[in-house]
């Protein structure tokens, strides 16, 4: 005869869990010292500059250089100065892989940080779960960054999802109700496709239109996104990046004629109003930090202050800005792991952290690495800015 209780199956269950985690824990100390010296901590980055082409990862990596250039001038990290060793991954997954394997086995990284699209930093996330090494600050929505749960993989901007929910509530609060959305032709875009069918489902909307694409897309195939999305009649069509052939498929909307509304979420919104002119008018996009140009909050005030000081004579944007908040993000948990960190200390400091970005919340509970919640709407004037 065998004696059961029902408790002990969710008791087993944990103290798996805390085998697991402490299993991650030795893996990441073994390796704890890489990066860590008396005089300074080494954080690899490997991010999207194109060689200098594209505006929004020179302008992150501004904003990223102003913070850090602030409190390394102030005495750095507990006596240590953060250097920060860049990688451009040219916006190609293999690329982005191959520099965080070679920032962590060669560079001698204390943590990878800092990348942004979709692609490169999933990318960058694979290398750092089978390095046992943290990545920081992931500067893209995809859902793999969150889901499963990423033990080492610690968000600051909210994901696309939120964005997307913004986008559908607005839209159905002006009376649309009918939904298309433009998305890559891959397994990340089908997550992505995944989360906007359960958001209609949850806001009483309908998708009348899910449009794939490849990376590679012939004017023809645009022609043909541009008549699925007249043939359903949809009310609003949104994306979630690729602003190049989303561009396109605008222009080429509005050729036809076709009236449905377009939104957008932030991936590279300011280029893709620049891009576009007059006709982006009117559009509606997500934000995932305040405006920039604005005074409105705390971190704003200080990120303008302190770009100006640093890069006189440059613009403010979303991209510096966001890059500000993620480096401020970054020396705070820093901070956290202590006056002599390990990759395990940085790890086990975040569990259940929440990181006071000067008003903004960035949080880390344990099996939910959320980061920000912050999403804003801005609409595009007449000359072609952003008003929240």
């Amino acid at each position: 005869m065998s004696w059961f209780d029902p408790g002990m199956g969710a008791v087993t269950r944990d103290i798996r869990k805390l085998a697991a985690t402490v299993a991650l824990l030795a893996a990441v100390t073994a390796q704890g010292a890489d990066g860590v010296t008396a005089q300074q901590i080494l954080i690899g980055q490997s991010i999207t500059l194109q060689s200098g082409k594209n505006d929004y990862g020179a302008a992150v990596v501004a904003g990223m250089q102003t913070y850090l250039d602030g409190v390394n001038g102030r005495g750095g990290v507990n006596g240590r100065q953060i250097a920060l060793k860049t990688l451009d991954d040219d916006n190609k997954t293999a690329t982005a892989e191959a520099n965080a394997r070679q920032l962590v086995e060669q560079d001698k990284v204390f943590l990878l940080f800092g990348s942004i699209e979709g692609g490169p930093s999933t990318a960058v996330m694979k290398a750092a779960t089978d390095l046992k090494v943290p990545f920081f600050g992931p500067m893209a929505g995809s859902p793999t960054l969150r889901r499963p749960y990423q033990a080492l993989v610690f968000p600051v901007r909210a994901e696309h999802r939120e964005e997307f929910r913004m986008l559908i509530g607005h839209a159905k609060s002006l009376g649309m109700h009918r939904v298309a959305f433009l998305r890559s032709d891959s397994d990340v875009g089908a997550q992505h496709l995944a989360n906007v069918k359960l958001l209609c489902q949850e806001l009483g909307m309908e998708l009348v239109a899910d449009l794939p694409f490849k990376s590679e897309v012939t004017d023809v195939q645009v022609d043909q996104l541009a008549q699925q999305l007249e043939r359903a009649g949809a009310h609003m069509v949104f994306n979630h990046g690729s602003i190049g052939i989303y561009e396109k498929l605008i222009r080429k909307a509005r050729t036809k004629g076709v009236r449905t509304a377009f939104y957008g979420v932030n991936s590279a919104s300011a280029q893709l109003v620049q891009h576009l002119g007059d006709l982006a008018h009117g559009m509606i996009f997500t934000q995932v930090v305040p405006s920039p140009w604005e005074r409105k909050t705390a971190i704003t005030r200080e990120y303008q202050e302190a770009f100006s000081r640093v890069k006189p004579g440059q613009d403010f944007s979303y991209g510096s800005l966001e890059g500000y908040v993620t480096a401020k993000a970054l020396v705070l948990a820093l901070r956290l792991a202590g006056s002599n960190p390990t990759r395990e200390s940085f790890v086990a400091a975040l569990d259940g952290a929440t990181l006071d970005l000067n008003g903004l919340k960035s949080s880390y509970m344990r099996d939910n690495h959320q980061g920000l919640a912050f999403v804003d709407l801005a609409i595009v004037t007449r000359e072609s800015r952003f008003r929240h």
